[in-house]
């Protein structure tokens, strides 16, 4: 990376730092650039070098975030290992899946907060209705649980496991990723042995 491709990358994240900053205390829609270009330490000429809008901001920081997050994950081609039907294979509440998901949350906490706080910004029900419909529900049809059902189980364990993060996060992560893997496997496997 030449030094402008560096100054440009390092003002763009400087914009979306700022952006996740005031998703924490306000509603997008009164999120101005002046607000953002004023905790950016940034002109307004520099903003719409990068952006024409908040909402061209916004989009690069959800893509930024999934890109970074697959990154971390380290991309697992999960149809293939559907039609495997391996089912250890597809059991993800286990460290080698639960930790990398924490630590990426743990790094990046203020932009999970935010989304919190903006599910709809942040597009998190038509993600999770994709990965739903694609992953969730298929899996558990290879364990055999009937259809009629997915989508209950699925909510319970959702729900569950975001309000875990969600308070671990209002708590600014003060348990170990490790005990909080502990703690989410215990959950689920003691309700859950037909998984196991």
């Amino acid at each position: 990376m030449n030094k402008f491709e560096s100054k440009y990358f390092n003002t763009a994240k400087k914009m979306s730092d700022a952006l996740i900053i005031l998703l924490e205390q306000k509603e997008f829609i009164y999120i101005t650039i002046k607000d953002i270009c004023k905790i950016a330490k940034v002109n307004r000429s520099t903003f719409y070098l990068h952006y024409e809008n908040t909402y061209d901001l916004l989009e690069e920081v959800i893509n930024s975030l999934t890109s970074s997050f697959n990154e971390h994950l380290g991309k697992k081609d999960v149809t293939q290992l559907i039609k495997n039907n391996n089912l250890n294979d597809l059991y993800f509440i286990k460290d080698e899946f639960l930790i990398p998901y924490l630590e990426f949350i743990k790094a990046n906490k203020n932009v999970y907060k935010a989304l919190k706080n903006h599910p709809d910004l942040f597009k998190a029900d038509k993600t999770y209705e994709k990965m739903f419909n694609n992953v969730f529900s298929p899996i558990m049809s290879c364990y055999g649980l009937d259809i009629k059902f997915h989508k209950y189980l699925m909510d319970f364990y959702m729900h569950g496991i975001s309000a875990i993060i969600l308070d671990w996060l209002k708590d600014d992560c003060q348990i170990t990723i490790a005990d909080l893997s502990e703690l989410i496997k215990g959950i689920i496997t003691k309700y859950d042995k037909k998984l196991n």
